[in-house]
């Protein structure tokens, strides 16, 4: 046994945190949720490229695609200027100067 072999296994217990994270209310809380999963996203990869399952390489580098996106979407329109604020239907609302 290799010691990439046992790499499953942080991999495993980094997404199960970082899916509890990801579920919170709280934003930092979902914010490092979605950084933990990126974690595992590498975990995986480096995992899955040994032992030769590319269908879970390849999922997980969507997988980080998704995660790259949610992360960027859980930071306020103020801090993200190239995001537009939401209104409460969740539409993009753009607000005149009054």
């Amino acid at each position: 046994m290799d010691w990439i072999d046992l790499v499953q296994w942080p991999a495993m217990a980094v997404t199960i945190i970082a899916a509890w994270l990801a579920g919170s209310h709280g934003r930092l809380r979902r914010s490092s949720g979605f950084w933990l999963f990126l974690a595992s996203n590498v975990l995986w990869i480096a995992w899955g490229w040994h032992a030769g399952a590319y269908a879970l390489v390849a999922l997980q580098v969507a997988l980080a695609g998704i995660n790259i996106r949610g992360a960027r979407n859980n930071t306020p329109a103020t801090e993200n200027p190239e995001r537009p604020s939401k209104g409460r239907s969740g539409s993009a609302v753009q607000h005149a100067g009054r």
